[in-house]
């Protein structure tokens, strides 16, 4: 079964890619900014991000771990934040 997105999150990361480390940070803030409190977008965020790791990593490791390093922090948040029904959620969707 193919996973159906309501965001942009993926295609907009790989349109930050062309601003390098920068873009991709910048995006990445805006997007903690604007959904942090939404488990379904923060999770699709962390999930864009997850894929952007393994997408990136044959081509571009520097990339790939700059992914890495926000995938981390996300989860870590997104485990910090979210409790009961949304934290089951999260943990469903991204396992």
């Amino acid at each position: 079964m193919e996973r159906k997105f309501k965001t942009t999150f993926y295609s907009d990361f790989t349109f930050a890619e062309m601003f390098w480390e920068t873009g991709i940070k910048d995006l990445y803030k805006r997007c903690l900014k604007e959904w942090h409190w939404d488990v379904k977008y923060f999770t699709e965020l962390v999930v864009a991000l997850n894929w952007k790791i393994r997408e990136r990593y044959e081509k571009d490791k520097k990339v790939a771990k700059v992914y890495d390093e926000l995938w981390r922090e996300a989860d870590l948040l997104a485990l910090q934040i979210f409790k009961g029904e949304d934290k089951d959620y999260y943990l469903r969707e991204t396992d």
